[in-house]
């Protein structure tokens, strides 16, 4: 009989058999990310959230520009271990939280959450309903939402698993009413292995009362 997936398990068995450097989501300049967070005019005090933030990039370059607010959430143990590691001392002025984000329960509230291809392994309606139950809580009134998936032109597998591929459009959707679009791009990401993968990346703003 086959087991279910188990999602954990497959990426902590990914993040401790795989370097950094050879995974396709490799991306030591995030710079589609932080030109977001710059758009966004945030304080240095702002409390930013990186969903499946790992052992990204994103959290060195945070740390350099001065924000003082910073979480990670990644459903591996492994992956945030690697980003500590690498950060050092640095890593101790980071909130770091091992947890699937579909039970992620939030203890306070963020001004920026921020998603780089973790969203679009959710496959399943439940996992996104409670994907989107999690991030209403956890985002301040009139926040910022900004995700990157693969677009409609992007894989449709990575890591060996499937995953829904977003136009701008259906992002818009998917996050309406509750928040309403600000602008969509589309990015061209380029693996370690030289293969081009096709995202949109869009962001987002709370609506207070969607009513």
């Amino acid at each position: 009989m086959e087991q279910p997936f188990n999602r954990k398990e497959h990426w902590e068995n990914i993040y401790t058999t795989k370097a950094l450097e050879t995974v396709s989501w490799y991306q030591p300049d995030p710079n589609t990310s932080l030109d977001f967070i710059r758009e966004a005019g945030l304080s240095k005090t702002a409390a930013i959230i990186d969903i499946g933030g790992g052992d990204s990039f994103l959290t060195d370059h945070l740390l350099e520009a001065g924000y003082e607010n910073i979480t990670v959430l990644d459903i591996s143990k492994a992956a945030i271990d690697r980003a500590k590691a690498r950060l050092k001392e640095k890593a101790t002025k980071v909130k770091w939280i091992v947890a699937d984000v579909t039970d992620f329960q939030p203890e306070q509230q963020y001004d920026f959450w921020h998603d780089r291809a973790a969203f679009h392994f959710l496959t399943e309606p439940e996992d996104i309903k409670r994907y989107k139950q999690a991030l209403t809580s956890a985002i301040t009134p009139q926040g910022t939402l900004v995700i990157g998936t693969f677009s409609e032109s992007g894989p449709k597998k990575c890591s060996g698993i499937e995953i829904k591929q977003y136009s701008a459009i259906a992002l818009a959707n998917t996050f309406a009413p509750t928040f309403e679009k600000q602008h969509c791009i589309p990015v061209e990401h380029i693996t370690p292995s030289g293969a081009v993968q096709h995202f949109v990346f869009c962001s987002f703003h709370k609506i207070q009362d969607p009513g």
